[in-house]
């Protein structure tokens, strides 16, 4: 029987050093290796590797895929992001939900949204960010 399953996150990054040090801050990790073009990330994070992609031309168009962090405080890791390098977007309330949509310093867009703290996919997720 044939079977796959998703093993990567690639994110490209024009500047290197600069998605290097965003994601790695981020992500809580640091790197793994690195090998023209790429940069690998220590850990797993939901089962992925996380490996960046150095590329010679800058993002040009909206994203077609990005990663959502989820956070129990909205605004303090939406400024702990800024710090890295992270640049706001916008500011989205859709009914019941609210998220804020970022930049990393190469452009990849990714959202930050408030977890909902009793959801049990959250609470295994932050017991494991205090390991």
């Amino acid at each position: 029987m044939h079977r796959s399953k998703l093993g990567t996150l690639v994110i490209d990054c024009d500047d290197i050093e600069a998605g290097e040090h965003f994601w790695t801050g981020a992500l809580g990790t640091d790197v793994r290796f690195r090998r023209e073009p790429y940069v690998g990330l220590r850990g797993r994070f939901g089962g992925l590797d996380v490996l960046l992609q150095h590329v010679p031309e800058p993002k040009t168009a909206k994203s077609r895929i990005h990663v959502d962090f989820w956070t129990d405080d909205l605004e303090a890791e939406v400024a702990r992001l800024e710090t890295l390098g992270a640049r706001r977007q916008r500011y989205v309330e859709e009914a019941s939900e609210r998220w804020w949509i970022l930049e990393d310093p190469c452009g990849n867009e990714f959202c930050v949204f408030p977890a909902h703290v009793g959801d049990d996919d959250f609470a295994r997720a932050a017991q494991s960010w205090q390991a």
